[in-house]
């Protein structure tokens, strides 16, 4: 039953296409609108000096992934519009049986000497016909429209879009260097008075204690001799002041005793 039934939706297809219009173009009778970005084949064009705009660099053969490009050059020579010396390319075939369309050989191309067009070449029924020489190419550079791309134009879009200068700022000046604040100043608005320092009480001296009066003759001798020590002590510098730390006592004192033992004598006789 299913197999019926998919036989019936087979046939309704098949009637349903017999009433249509044809859509085959009778090529190349009649030639179908291309797209604008369409690029069938290739051509060679000329300079603004009539002469072949190829100088033989060979750039489009080295980077040629499918290796259907070659091409032989003689060397330089004289030119015989401008006079001076260039390269010719004397043989250029490229195999466009081969050819995967890539691109590559017009977007190497610094002088614009190879581009691609878009309308395809005349079906052949030998390989050989696909074959594009020299001639053939530069033949379909003045009978063919080109395509958009070109050499310059393609290394022009891959460029990456320079970076626009900004005008240099000007320079502000310096701002003046304040003087450091003291630690200790309070900030403006809210300065308050110094405290007033008080005055350094005077210390008072305490009088040394009094002799009881029940003390003996003995205790009160070393309160006595203490202020004696500090007169012989600053009655002799000289002797503090040698090194030696020995005082030797002077010459003199012993005169000087003797003569007060006369006087006393004298003063006892009369």
């Amino acid at each position: 039953m299913g197999y019926f039934i998919d036989s019936l939706k087979a046939m309704a297809t098949t009637f349903r296409q017999i009433f249509r219009k044809p859509a085959t173009y009778e090529y190349p009778e009649v030639i179908r609108p291309r797209a604008e970005r369409l690029r069938a084949s290739f051509a060679l064009p000329d300079d603004e000096n009539g002469e072949l705009a190829c100088i033989a660099c060979m750039a489009c053969e080295k980077i040629c992934p499918s290796q259907i490009i070659h091409i032989k050059s003689e060397g330089k020579r004289e030119s015989p519009v401008t006079g001076k010396k260039r390269q010719y390319a004397d043989t250029f075939v490229l195999d466009l049986t081969a050819c995967i369309g890539c691109e590559l050989c017009v977007q190497v191309c610094n002088s614009n000497a190879i581009y691609m067009v878009r309308e395809q070449e005349v079906p052949g029924f030998e390989r050989e016909d696909l074959v594009l020489n020299l001639e053939r190419l530069r033949a379909n550079a003045k009978s063919k429209t080109a395509a958009w791309a070109k050499g310059t134009v393609l290394q022009e879009m891959q460029e990456l879009p320079k970076a626009e200068k900004k005008p240099a700022a000007e320079k502000k000046p310096a701002p003046e260097k304040k003087p450091a604040a003291d630690a200790t100043a309070a900030p403006p608005g809210d300065e308050k008075p110094a405290p007033e320092k008080k005055p350094v009480a005077e210390k008072k001296e305490t009088p040394a204690p009094a002799a009881p009066a029940d003390a003996t003759p003995a205790a009160a001798a070393p309160a006595e001799a203490a202020p004696a020590a500090e007169a012989k002590a600053a009655a002799k510098p000289d002797a503090e002041a040698k090194p030696d730390g020995e005082a030797k006592p002077k010459e003199a004192e012993p005169a000087k005793a003797e003569g007060a033992k006369s006087d006393a004598a004298k003063e006892a006789s009369a």
